[in-house]
């Protein structure tokens, strides 16, 4: 049997370039089932180890990633006392592509258009793998979260409800 040739992206070229082990889960998706709880069902993976790519700005820093479960909630203070902020807001979604070069229900932490300051939900730190966006909707990569710290130069923190 020939394995399928998957569509790369710009998470996986970067996790290629830098030659860290991942897996590729793929599903079909539909606009009105963008969320993480679908994107589980569809992989066969438990819910909590389903990660989302949130998009913040900070009143200092500006731009900063969170990367946090599927079944928790941002905390927007608690990540606005990590990353060095008085104040973090939610990315406009209209500013999303323009500034992470990512769609709603496709942004992944790895391979945006700058290499933002990133920070992971502590949760993960516990876990050996994780599953994050590829870059596309209907694409997953399941990954050691400890890469991603290492590709990004992200932060464990506790910044969840």
């Amino acid at each position: 049997m020939r394995r399928k040739k998957i569509q790369k992206t710009n998470a996986i070229r970067l996790l290629d370039t830098e030659r860290i082990h991942y897996l590729v889960h793929e599903y079909p998706w539909s606009e009105e089932h963008l969320d993480a709880k679908t994107a589980a069902e569809k992989v066969g993976m438990p819910l909590e180890k389903i990660y989302k790519t949130l998009v913040t700005e900070g009143d200092k820093t500006g731009i900063i990633v969170a990367c946090i479960p599927a079944t928790a909630e941002l905390d927007l203070k608690a990540l606005a006392k990590a990353s060095g902020n008085k104040k973090v807001e939610m990315l406009a979604m209209k500013d999303l592509e323009k500034t992470t070069g990512y769609i709603r229900g496709g942004c992944s932490p790895l391979g945006m258009k700058k290499n933002y300051p990133t920070y992971i939900a502590s949760q993960a730190e516990l876990m050996d793998t994780i599953v994050v966006s590829a870059g596309r909707r209907g694409m997953q990569i399941e990954i050691d979260p400890k890469a991603i710290l290492d590709i990004t130069g992200a932060t464990f923190a506790n910044i969840v409800m």
